[in-house]
């Protein structure tokens, strides 16, 4: 990215302590940069089939169908050299900037293109284990990882622990060797299709965060049960785990005995900073489907409604600008922070409110399914509003986001 160097005024005015400051942003894309998005949208043209919105508009699309659709896209894409764009490529992965990693992400979202059943491994799991792991771990994992020849799902939540991720009990215990885990995890995203979990079990019940150790497991094994949990929104997308001495191998210990929270952090991080630049792009989608939709109604001449987008339009441009600082700092080798709750935050909170707004300005219009045959609107507005309600849950509680913000990024006493 390159520099742009922005003056401004501090608000005491010329004749405080301070003068005038300049401040440097990195804001806008290089020519290199500008012609590798023109690259990607051109792929989107010619390789995307159909859009995601209208496969999930095809009634005769089960959920196991709607997944291999899904894969055989994410198998596209790696062919095509997208995937692991800023990875090492002795890993698999491009050796390109994570800049144009975060400008095919943005692409991506706004082709409407299948999303990718291995989010969970190339989003959140692939940096973590590029930063954590072995040479062989990474050897073996990402390169059908990329490939979505193994789906990876998330063990994490348990049922006694709630957003308190420490208080798992979750137990491995040695056997020679390897482990043997016992205990239950819920929430598992893209549990019922997946092939392995990155998982967290106590090794040692007497330390609270240095007796967590980060485990891979196959689920195909003995030992391991996972059931399809039915969300609100009517999708079977997660799973709930049950773990009765199943077998963890030592080689697929990623760190060290009891490191697994601290490569937990990494971990979270990079799922709550995720949509440094694709949930605007998301937004972006979303907020001209609703301008479209008041615009048919006649909704779009009153002045209150206008004054409601403009809002949304204004928010979701802040949540952009955040975007880019942390990608900034992202570009410049620097791992997500404190800023990563921050954003978190942001695009977790706005979602909903982008929901709530939509309902209450289209009417009974936003009532209307995707798959109804009255929908005039391209956005599923009652799924996007069930689906919003778990974001201030998913990936630590907003709550949770505020105690790291107040004791991490403001320094502020905690009990």
């Amino acid at each position: 990215m390159s520099l742009v160097v922005i003056d401004y005024e501090i608000v005491g005015g010329s004749d405080s302590p301070q003068g005038r400051t300049r401040a440097a942003l990195d804001l806008r894309f290089s020519d290199a940069e500008r012609a590798f998005r023109d690259e990607v949208r051109l792929w989107f043209e010619t390789h995307l089939a159909r859009p995601w919105s209208a496969e999930l508009g095809d009634p005769s699309n089960t959920e196991d169908q709607l997944v291999a659709i899904r894969r055989s896209f994410q198998r596209s894409l790696c062919d095509a050299g997208y995937l692991g764009l800023d990875w090492p490529r002795q890993f698999g992965g491009q050796d390109r900037s994570i800049v144009d990693r975060v400008i095919f992400q943005e692409e991506f979202v706004r082709a409407d293109a299948p999303p990718l059943p291995n989010f969970i491994g190339i989003q959140i799991f692939g940096p973590a284990l590029i930063h954590h792991g072995s040479d062989a771990q990474r050897e073996r994992f990402i390169p059908p990882m990329l490939r979505a020849d193994e789906i990876w799902c998330q063990g994490f939540s348990e049922p006694s622990a709630g957003s308190d991720l420490a208080a798992l009990r979750c137990a491995a215990v040695p056997d020679g060797d390897d482990y043997r885990i016992t205990g239950q995890k819920v929430w598992t995203t893209m549990g019922p299709w997946a092939d392995w979990t990155f998982l967290l079990a106590r090794t040692d019940p007497e330390d609270r965060y240095g007796g967590i150790t980060f485990f891979l497991l196959p689920l195909d094994q003995p030992g391991i049960e996972v059931r399809p949990l039915r969300q609100l929104t009517g999708d079977a997308e997660f799973g709930e785990m049950f773990l009765d001495g199943a077998l963890a191998r030592r080689e697929h210990i990623v760190g060290r005995i009891g490191e697994g929270w601290k490569i937990a952090n990494t971990v979270l991080a990079y799922e709550r900073g995720v949509y440094e630049i694709e949930g605007p792009a998301r937004n972006d989608r979303f907020l001209a489907d609703l301008v479209r939709g008041l615009r048919e109604s006649g909704a779009l001449a009153y002045d209150d409604v206008r004054q409601r987008l403009a809002r949304l339009f204004a928010e979701n441009e802040a949540i952009r600008a955040a975007g880019l600082r942390m990608l900034a700092a992202l570009s410049n080798g620097e791992t997500p922070g404190e800023e990563a709750s921050i954003q978190k935050l942001n695009w977790s909170e706005y979602a909903r409110r982008q929901a709530e707004v939509a309902f209450d300005l289209l009417g009974d219009q936003a009532h209307l399914r995707r798959r109804g045959s009255g929908a005039s609107v391209g956005v599923d507005w009652v799924y996007e509003h069930l689906f919003s309600l778990s974001g201030p849950i998913a990936g630590g509680s907003s709550e949770i986001q505020r105690n790291i913000i107040a004791k991490r990024a403001l320094g502020l006493p905690t009990r």
